[in-house]
């Protein structure tokens, strides 16, 4: 596929290959950008700003919603697309186009409620005949930088509340999964999105994000990925607004009255889905000790019934890890733990980037897979001595996106909400669950900001306050 710059698809000499994860085949090739691809980049975003704010809330709405009829025209596609680049079965892969399809609906509801607020200065001391209000207005040029894990959703949730707010978008898709990013790139031109109003680069991150983030025509950038290189993109945005979707090992209590059908049930569905690899995953269980060993006893078996295999075969569960390397580095942790006194007592194997889903119970605090991001197919558990340990234990971590509790009991739930340092907390199911329309992001080192198409055109727009002096 070719990138799109400067109102035209282009090719370039230099290309990437876009890998299937579970065979390593060729799926398709994409020019590799250069530093003035980066510049043409920004000049045409630069004119396609001015395009879009003059388009009518009511206007940019409509686009989006053609895009909508589109994206669920070709939704079986963008599917098989999102599982031979990134590796997800299709169940999942048509999970998440269905969920694209929720996010740009809502960015295209939110384009037509962009409004100010009437401002009482009356309240203030010898304000006389004035009256106060403020404008609601496009930021002008968004750089969106999205990641490997969800390439056609998150790519929505940059791209449609940008276009909502009236921005023109620089959009740098992961190097591993840019093709879902230009077929909807093509969906939004053929509804009818001025050309100047997007660009798709595709090439290294590491080649080409100095370049992006810093250039001061930028005047806003969204970015979903590592912590590391969240902090790195901080450091070189200089005077621009930034939203941050970064790491996670998100904990999930276990309490002494779960059910714990129901907690297997979702240990299962938010641990595992994606090879894990995903920022909200079920990575840390926190079970008190009067149900720790049942758990296990529980939750081995289910784990082990997972089928993992080739994601294009609609009888697995699970995928490969996006690149091996990657499986590579979970094996490893998952070694390190059982070296160190933890039990592998499910999964554990490798083929290649298959990584088996892994159970692995007696883990301590300190161990790789608990205290940092694993982004992988296993599950962690630690026993609890009580609700005080647990949440200490919860919020043991540089990182606060989203956890969870099972409990009946409503003071031990309350205690969770008040007390755990998360951006996204629930109850009674695992920390893996999101409304597209919700505000969503972190705290501490997860990042700040807020994704969700309403809460997206609120970073991504300005305010300007207007005083009438009226005689």
């Amino acid at each position: 596929m070719k990138m799109f710059l400067a109102e035209n698809w282009q090719d370039r000499s230099n290309q990437i290959a876009v890998l299937n994860p579970y065979d390593g085949e060729t799926v398709d090739t994409v020019p590799k950008a250069s530093l003035s691809d980066v510049e043409t980049a920004l000049q045409s975003a630069v004119h396609g700003a001015r395009q879009m704010r003059r388009l009518s809330g009511f206007d940019r709405a409509k686009i989006l919603r053609q895009a909508v009829e589109l994206v669920e025209k070709r939704s079986e596609d963008l599917a098989r697309t999102i599982t031979l680049e990134e590796g997800k079965i299709l169940a999942e892969a048509r999970i998440e186009v269905s969920r694209a399809v929720e996010t740009l609906t809502a960015s295209a509801e939110e384009a037509k409620r962009i409004a100010g607020e009437v401002i009482p200065l009356d309240g203030a001391p010898g304000v006389g005949n004035r009256i106060g209000f403020t404008l609601r207005v496009p930021c002008g040029v968004v750089l969106a930088i999205s990641p490997f894990n969800f390439p056609l959703n998150l790519v929505a949730h940059k791209v449609g509340p940008a276009i909502a707010a009236g921005n023109s978008v620089v959009l740098k898709p992961a190097t591993d999964t840019p093709l879902s990013a230009l077929k909807l790139v093509a969906i939004l031109l053929e509804a009818g999105l001025p050309p100047a109003g997007i660009q798709c680069i595709t090439g290294s991150g590491g080649e080409l994000g100095k370049a992006l983030c810093s250039d001061k025509r930028v005047r806003k950038i969204t970015f979903t990925g590592s912590r590391d290189v969240g902090e790195e993109i901080c450091r070189q945005a200089g005077l621009k607004k930034v939203t941050m979707e970064l790491g996670s090992n998100a904990p999930l209590i276990i309490m002494p009255d779960a059910d714990l059908n129901k907690v297997c049930e979702a240990v299962v569905a938010t641990g595992y889905s994606n090879a894990g690899q995903v920022c909200i995953s079920a990575q840390r269980v926190l079970a008190l000790k009067p149900v720790y060993d049942e758990l296990i006893d529980r939750l081995t078996p289910k784990v082990r019934a997972i089928r993992a295999g080739n994601p294009l075969d609609e009888t697995i569960a699970m995928g490969p890890m996006v690149r091996e390397a990657d499986a590579v580095r979970v094996e490893s942790w998952i070694r390190q733990a059982a070296g160190a006194g933890a039990r592998v007592v499910a999964g554990g194997e490798r083929q290649r980037a298959l990584h088996a889903p892994t159970l692995v119970a007696d883990v301590k605090p300190d161990m790789r897979i608990s205290c940092e991001e694993l982004f992988g197919p296993a599950v962690a558990v630690t026993p609890a001595a009580s609700i005080e340990d647990a949440i200490a234990l919860a919020n043991d971590s540089n990182y606060g996106l989203s956890a969870g509790i099972f409990t009946g009991n409503l003071d031990w739930a309350m205690k969770f909400a008040r007390e755990v340092d998360s951006g996204n907390l629930h109850i009674n199911w695992g920390p893996q669950w999101r409304a597209d329309l919700m505000p969503y992001g972190g705290l501490k080192e997860s990042g700040f900001g807020k994704e969700g198409p309403k809460y997206a055109v609120q970073e991504m727009t300005d305010v300007k306050m207007v005083v009438l002096h009226v005689n």
